[in-house]
């Protein structure tokens, strides 16, 4: 992935508006690293870490809107760049995992880890 996909601003939503967007059909793509998402992830979520995304990428599906996710919103910033460059429709959940806990979006903990 390139340095260009973190140096425009990509379309985004909060998690609020992520929550909202799941319920009605949207798909999470978690990009952090296999660590972190075994730690916890979002319910139905596709992993698929930022390093594999640009050889990985056309695994998702193209026919509903994808919400990029990590921990603080910056890795998904590039990836929801990444995906629109793409042709699919992505956009990046500002502020991350530290938002969505914030708002109440689910979270499964991974073996091993307390409930979040």
């Amino acid at each position: 992935m390139s340095f260009r996909h973190y140096f425009r601003r990509p379309p985004a939503v909060t998690a609020a508006e992520a929550v909202r967007l799941v319920a009605d059909g949207a798909i999470v793509v978690d990009v952090r690293r296999a660590f972190e998402w075994n730690r916890a992830h979002i319910p139905g979520a596709v992993h698929m870490p930022l390093e594999a995304l640009p050889e990985r990428c056309l695994e998702l599906p193209d026919d509903c809107l994808l919400i990029t996710f990590c921990t603080g919103g910056i890795r998904s910033a590039g990836a929801a760049n990444l995906l629109v460059e793409n042709g699919f429709d992505a956009v990046n959940m500002s502020r991350g995992l530290v938002d969505w806990r914030a708002v109440g979006g689910p979270l499964i903990a991974g073996e091993g880890h307390p409930p979040p």
